[in-house]
């Protein structure tokens, strides 16, 4: 294969592993628990023999594989998530995702996130801007949160500022959510609790791309290829909404 630039392997890596686990999905008799499996290690495997091939010197860090404390040491590290919404996709449900991305020097620096189902593609570097900057109340504004683990912050915004001014809208895959607020179909994507780099590092790149705010609740830019691997907590919004939401969060 023609060695590539970032860009255009970022595109590719999330493209084709999308498109492996469409079809294993389409044409597998595998189901449930066992489906989820076997779409988290066919697309593992041809993202990281793709990236071995393409940048053997960079740094790696997969969910899917054990963690190389080597990575610490490199400037450049490819941080990935073969199959982000696991349950999603066993599911037949379509908010699940592929994530890629390069971080430089801890930061988001090429990044693609694949939402298959939807067969949409958001990349870094593909000139999509967020839909649009919503108006903050009285308008009702929608959050993404998790299906499975709303986190207690969203929880409290609903209780201060009431149901008719904050709307909880579940979703799986983190990509799906943050995708969700570029689309303009949520106004903002809430995560507390705790989450993994590659959970996290392809869906804010994208996110800060499109000009959105993407922070820790604190209002701390977000670091990657940190010990430890993880991402405690993070808001992306709009910068007129990021703003007050972050005000409103820490009144508590």
């Amino acid at each position: 294969m023609t060695m590539l630039e970032d860009l255009s392997l970022a595109r590719l890596l999330a493209d084709e592993a999308g498109k492996i686990l469409l079809h294993l999905r389409c044409d597998s008799s595998l189901r449930d628990l066992a489906l989820g499996d076997a779409g988290d290690r066919a697309a593992n495997a041809y993202l990281m023999r793709t990236l071995r091939a393409q940048r053997p010197h960079d740094g790696l860090l997969s969910e899917e594989e054990t963690d190389n404390a080597a990575r610490l040491s490199k400037s450049r590290v490819w941080i990935i998530d073969p199959l982000d919404g696991t349950r999603e996709y066993r599911e037949g449900r379509a908010d699940w995702a592929v994530h890629i991305a390069l971080c430089v020097d801890g930061a988001p620096h090429v990044c693609a996130v694949s939402l298959p189902s939807k067969d949409a593609l958001f990349t870094t570097g593909d000139g999509t801007k967020f839909h649009a900057d919503a108006a903050v109340p009285p308008r009702r504004l929608r959050i993404a949160v998790s299906r499975t683990r709303p986190p207690k912050e969203a929880e409290q915004l609903v209780k201060r500022l009431s149901a008719a001014q904050i709307e909880l809208v579940p979703m799986g895959s983190a990509g799906a959510k943050a995708m969700a607020v570029i689309t303009g179909e949520v106004d903002a994507y809430i995560h507390a609790g705790g989450q993994r780099e590659w959970d996290a590092a392809a869906p804010i790149g994208v996110a800060l791309a499109a000009g959105l705010c993407a922070t820790h609740l604190n209002g701390a830019a977000v670091r990657f290829n940190q010990v430890g691997a993880r991402t405690e907590d993070y808001l992306i919004a709009p910068s007129a909404v990021h703003a007050y939401l972050l005000a409103n969060l820490r009144s508590d």
